[in-house]
């Protein structure tokens, strides 16, 4: 069995929410067994609308939450929280092969990073969102919010960790990697572009392909898309906004006369498939790269849906090994002699 841990308390809509979601990975995973962390008599009461294999999930109770305005490094310090908790035993315990949270990602960072731990050799977690692009697969961008300042070895590091995830959660073999620039010259960027360039170029353990720009993000000629935090989640909040665009102009269109109601209806199926492609809470979250094992953030405003996607993506990633193909391709690279003069 997969073990993961499912945040109950954590996000808008829990405890429903997460504890739907959690049941349901239960039927689309029959490897997955589900430890739901929060108040105990809270979960039962949400267990007992649903029918459920009863011996493929328990409870973790814990008396407190953490709150979406909590200041993260204090609110890790709350000890019996469902998310600082979560992270005790994912560390303490073999088995547990992962977590997934809806709640505060400051909290869930910090969590990763000063409780789970780091990865040996990560200077610094990523977050890394799948963004669906125009063949019908995804680009990972990492990081899109956990680092607003880089250093170019970090985003070398990035690019090692987002490789490995396209490997081990996606089944890509040599996955391409794009630095997020503001031109695909050699020279486009500030100084920090610029060094990571060529330090990319001389790393073979990935595949760098050159600068990109935002819009190749979900053109989708590279797997990885490289970039720091600050850079990253601008992109990112940018892509969901013009999803929501398109869906709203095309529901809007579809319905502004007779003869378009008409057509729209013979594109129905049409339409649904896109939908489901641009629909970001199907993806299940972004996955936190460098910590110890498989933590994804959910969106804090995440449906059932979601979670259960969160899930069954913590039990594929989990089988594909992602740990152990960061470690490999870290310790193909001599980072000392890569970047000396950062150290």
């Amino acid at each position: 069995m997969i073990k993961i841990i499912v945040d109950a308390m954590g996000g808008d809509n829990a405890p429903a929410a997460p504890v739907e979601g959690a049941v349901k990975a239960l039927s689309s995973d029959k490897e997955v067994y589900i430890i739901l962390a929060g108040k105990k008599e809270v979960i039962e009461e949400e267990l007992k609308k649903y029918s459920y294999d009863s011996s493929r999930i328990e409870i973790m109770d814990c008396r407190d939450v953490i709150d979406m305005n909590d200041i993260p490094t204090e609110a890790i310090l709350k000890k019996e929280s469902s998310l600082v908790k979560a992270f005790r035993a994912l560390k303490a315990e073999d088995d547990i092969a992962g977590f997934v949270t809806a709640g505060s990602t400051g909290a869930a960072i910090a969590g990763g990073q000063l409780i789970l731990g780091r990865i040996r050799g990560i200077k610094r977690p990523a977050l890394c969102p799948a963004i669906p692009n125009i063949h019908g697969g995804y680009t990972l961008l990492c990081d899109c919010g956990a680092n607003a300042e880089c250093k170019p070895s970090m985003l070398c590091q990035f690019a090692v960790l987002a490789s490995a995830y396209a490997k081990a959660g996606f089944g890509i073999e040599n996955p391409r990697v794009g630095l997020l620039n503001n031109g695909t010259e050699e020279h486009k960027g500030d100084p920090l572009h610029q060094q990571t360039y060529k330090l990319l170029g001389k790393m073979d353990v990935i595949n760098f392909a050159g600068n990109i720009e935002g819009r190749d993000i979900m053109i989708g000629d590279v797997d990885v898309a490289v970039c720091d935090g600050f850079s990253g989640n601008i992109a990112l909040k940018s892509i969901e906004g013009c999803g929501k665009l398109i869906l709203s102009l095309l529901k809007k269109e579809a319905t502004s006369s007779l003869s378009t109601k008409i057509g729209s209806l013979f594109l129905m199926k049409g339409f649904k498939r896109m939908r489901a492609r641009l629909d970001f809470e199907a993806v299940g979250g972004a996955l936190l790269l460098g910590v110890k094992k498989v933590v994804i953030k959910s969106h804090g405003s995440s449906k059932a849906k979601t979670i259960t996607a969160a899930v069954e993506s913590a039990a594929n990633i989990h089988r594909g090994n992602l740990i152990g193909k960061v470690e490999d391709m870290l310790s193909k690279v001599d980072w000392a002699n890569l970047v000396p003069e950062e150290e």
